[in-house]
């Protein structure tokens, strides 16, 4: 008998309408498209304008779309996870809100952050669930607002991150379909190197804290693009030796969509070609936590019952890691 893994039965989204372009930023800050392009693939990315919107609405449209696709009604998720940076509040956690704004009565929930790792995170967290057998129905969100944190007079983060959700159900399967294997990994940044400052118990919001930007993400872009490239090729190789896989074996890699050239030096450590790579860095940009359940839901038509995905993710903390599954949508 197989054991019970925790299959992908349904998978949701949600962008933005308003899409801010490279030719839109060239206006903004001294870049061009030209330049965007050749180093990180980006064309565009969605911008959640609606000031009386944040993550919680992004990640409640999303897990709406997820439940409806597979029949489920909201009364019978046991748990919903929310992987995010960009929190409505520090609490009442952003979970806390999709639960109420799905009518999902019946279920706990938490927030979980990761930086752009946490969907993968979240993945594993809420297949340990299922596989306990106690919990039927969990919902798995990433969802970032990333403009939210965004100084868009600072050209090395603003042309990279935008705003988006997705939302993934998973439901007990015994058909040998569903989460199999996972590997994450944390080195602690203790040199921020990928960091928002301001806010938190260390530097609590003040005058001071909002004059010198603290709230706004900073990145030293080419530390984090060599650990990324590095984290996210080798975990990727490790899970593949892990479980006996050839590329053939792998029909889709999934992975966080942060710059073009990490994927491509992603794939090529796997053996890839282009073909099996999910891409859509082009249209959202970094999402953060958004990107890969993006990625699911722009090729839900494409996959297959038993098709081998790897998804992997690299975050600031430094976080990152890979899920190796066999897809098992409805």
């Amino acid at each position: 008998m197989e054991p019970i893994r925790a299959t992908i039965t349904a998978v949701g989204h949600f962008l933005p309408e308003d899409k801010l372009t490279n030719f839109d930023l060239e206006k903004m800050v001294e870049t061009n498209d030209e330049w965007i392009r050749t180093r990180t693939g980006i064309e565009e990315r969605r911008i959640l304008k609606d000031p009386d919107k944040a993550t919680s609405y992004m990640a409640a449209e999303a897990a709406k779309e997820a439940l409806e696709e597979a029949g489920v009604q909201p009364e019978e998720v046991d748990l919903i996870i929310v992987a995010t940076v960009t929190p409505d509040y520090i609490f009442p956690s952003t979970a806390c809100l999709v639960q109420d704004a799905i009518g999902a009565k019946n279920a706990f929930a938490f927030d979980l952050s990761a930086a752009c790792s946490g969907f993968i995170y979240a993945l594993t967290n809420g297949a340990a669930f299922i596989e306990s057998g106690r919990y039927k129905k969990v919902l798995v969100i990433g969802a970032d607002k990333m403009s939210s944190i965004i100084d868009y007079t600072d050209r090395t983060t603003c042309i990279i991150f935008g705003d988006g959700a997705g939302a993934v159900l998973l439901e007990a399967s015994t058909d040998g379909t569903g989460i199999i294997d996972s590997i994450h990994y944390t080195e602690g940044d203790t040199n921020c190197h990928l960091v928002q400052k301001g806010g938190g118990s260390r530097y609590p919001a003040s005058h001071e804290t909002v004059d010198q930007h603290m709230h706004f993400i900073k990145q030293d872009g080419k530390a984090v693009f060599k650990k990324a490239t590095v984290g996210m090729a080798d975990v990727s190789a490790e899970i593949m030796e892990r479980n006996n896989l050839t590329p053939d074996d792998v029909k889709w890699l999934v992975p966080h969509q942060a710059n073009l050239r990490i994927i491509d030096a992603t794939a090529r450590r796997m053996g890839l070609g282009t073909e099996k790579v999910m891409i859509n860095i082009n249209k959202y940009g970094n999402t953060t936590a958004g990107t890969i359940p993006l990625c699911l839901y722009d090729w839900k038509d494409r996959l297959s019952n038993g098709d081998g995905l790897i998804l992997t993710a690299f975050g600031g903390g430094f976080t990152w890691g890979a899920v190796y599954l066999t897809w098992g949508g409805k």
